[in-house]
């Protein structure tokens, strides 16, 4: 099941990298409906179970949450080893090819990053299922909503100062197989109940990152912000809606 269901993150990071290369604009209301899913399954769904998964609490606070913490500050540290926002300096403006070679590189290096992280990505899909299926499937759509973005961030990042785009192409590729890859390995690998509820408050953390810090400014980048916060409201309430039916 999570393998059939990364194929979906499969597509949407292909449908990312093609749009990046036929399109730098119109995109601010999916980025902001990706944001709002975000944060609604982190609130809703992703930390609500972890608590109920695990009562442990070292130094008084929630194991959980203490995962939640961890997640997001480590996408942080990695994201600032490895320069991602290098990458989003030239995303609404023409290429200058002042940079050379340095720039072109680190683009590539911001590309291999993401094509990492959906590897990451694939695991928590896993991993996820291993909660159950409901579980599962929440942390599925959250890596959905996102792989827009990273198919996007990764051909713009790969294409920094380059004519030629098959690097681009290569690792648009990788990172759209990526996720089915980690799933495949999250059904192998069998994790503890007790290890669960901490990985799903890490795996929130890295998720409230990523849409706070990279999805919901980007969205809001040189666009109207009514209709942003409009689309990232209308995500908060759809996950509201679909987690109170459930339950």
């Amino acid at each position: 099941m999570a393998v059939l269901v990364s194929l979906l993150a499969f597509l949407m990071t292909l449908l990312g990298g093609v749009a990046a290369m036929r399109v730098r604009d119109n995109r601010h209301l999916v980025l902001g409906l990706s944001g709002g899913l975000m944060l609604g399954i982190v609130a809703f769904d992703l930390i609500p179970e972890s608590l109920e998964m695990t009562r442990h609490s070292p130094f008084g606070v929630p194991a959980p949450m203490i995962g939640f913490a961890a997640g997001f500050v480590l996408l942080h540290v990695v994201e600032q080893a490895v320069a991602i926002h290098r990458a989003h300096e030239d995303e609404y403006a023409p290429h200058v090819h002042a940079h050379g070679h340095g720039a072109g590189q680190a683009g590539l290096v911001a590309a291999f990053a993401l094509v990492v992280h959906s590897l990451l990505d694939g695991l928590a899909i896993g991993l996820g299922f291993q909660s159950g299926t409901e579980v599962g499937t929440f942390v599925a759509l959250a890596v959905i909503v996102h792989k827009f973005a990273d198919g996007f961030n990764t051909v713009t990042a790969a294409s920094l100062n380059r004519a030629d785009r098959r690097p681009a192409v290569v690792l648009l590729f990788a990172n759209a197989t990526a996720p089915v890859a980690g799933a495949a390995l999250g059904t192998l690998v069998r994790v503890p109940e007790a290890v669960l509820g901490p990985y799903l408050g890490l795996f929130a953390g890295v998720l409230l990152y990523l849409a706070a810090a990279e999805i919901l400014p980007e969205a809001h980048s040189l666009h109207p912000r009514v209709m942003t916060l409009c689309a990232t409201g209308l995500g908060l309430a759809a996950v509201l809606l679909v987690v109170g039916l459930a339950g």
